[in-house]
């Protein structure tokens, strides 16, 4: 199984949205550099890695914790191979994650992609400290996207519509070329035998987003919830065969502080959070707004009632 390495940002973005996060939030609520060695269940440590999107989760569990009665601290992370051993021996205590990532951090061999079969595989793999709660619906995973122009002339819905074209050009990063869930899984799993690749390696980012609006590329890898999808209606195609696997946002707690209520609230939070309202709030953050994603944060728990 492959998984997209999220957090690949420049530092002055991060820094940015680290920032407002900081300057938006109260002491007990800040990303900060404090720990949480308290044996005390009702104070956590909430973690966020090197982008946006990730700052902007841990603010949406944390604020609902708090309002909770729970006492939250923030903490900047870093990535994944720094902060999951961290979060393994309790050094901070709760990270919204994406279940198909994280599995195939812990487990190289695992091939699940449906997003059952990877909640399944994610549960029985992660370390006996550390449980899943209930994932969100909401996904951050790969997705083959077109213009809904495209998608409407030519009858697309899902991945394996676009066999009933003649040919038509698909860019993503060099990688995606090799990748088991790239060109070979689309040829393999839908027949697409159609394809013309051409490499842009900016992650489905501007670059990428202005060929295919000038109509140079028919077709994207671009992230569900990158807000350039909503700001130019673009149409990701449904993967029913699961091609990429599934990366659903999925709270990893310490188990030891894993309490029902604490369990109850953050699954009550995931089963409002979808890739659609995630989407939004990412616009929000990252678009012209420039949303502070702690006000971003309550303003869609407020919406939500969820605080």
């Amino acid at each position: 199984m492959f998984s997209p390495k999220r957090g690949l940002l420049a530092a002055a973005a991060v820094a940015a949205v680290v920032s407002l996060a900081l300057a938006g939030c109260s002491s007990s609520s800040s990303l900060g550099g404090s720990t949480s060695g308290s044996k005390d269940k009702t104070s956590l440590t909430v973690g966020a890695a090197n982008f946006p999107e990730s700052v902007t989760l841990a603010q949406i569990y944390g604020q609902a914790l708090a309002a909770g009665g729970y006492k939250i601290t923030y903490k900047n992370v870093g990535d994944r191979p720094a902060y999951f051993p961290a979060l393994e021996k309790g050094e901070f205590n709760l990270f919204p994650e994406y279940s198909g990532s994280i599995l195939d951090f812990i487990d190289k061999t695992a091939t699940a992609s449906a997003p059952a079969d990877v909640t399944a595989a994610l549960t029985k793999a992660l370390p006996a400290s550390l449980v899943a709660t209930t994932p969100a619906e909401a996904a951050d995973s790969d997705t083959i996207t077109v213009t809904s122009d495209f998608a409407t002339k030519n009858g697309l819905t899902q991945i394996g519509d676009l066999a009933k074209l003649k040919n038509f050009t698909l860019a993503a990063t060099q990688q995606f070329q090799t990748r088991p869930d790239g060109i070979k899984g689309l040829e393999s799993k839908y027949g697409l035998k159609n394809i013309t690749f051409k490499a842009i390696n900016d992650g489905g980012g501007p670059d990428t987003l202005k060929a295919l609006l000038a109509g140079s590329i028919q077709a994207a890898d671009i992230y569900s919830t990158t807000p350039s999808i909503v700001e130019n209606k673009l149409v990701s195609l449904q993967d029913p065969k699961s091609l990429f696997a599934a990366q659903q946002v999925t709270p990893i707690v310490t188990k030891k502080l894993a309490t029902d209520k604490l369990v109850a609230i953050l699954n009550k939070v995931s089963a409002k959070l979808t890739t659609a309202e995630l989407l939004k709030i990412n616009e929000q953050v990252q678009g012209s707004s420039k949303t502070d994603p702690a006000v971003a944060a309550k303003n869609w728990l407020t919406e939500q009632g969820l605080l």
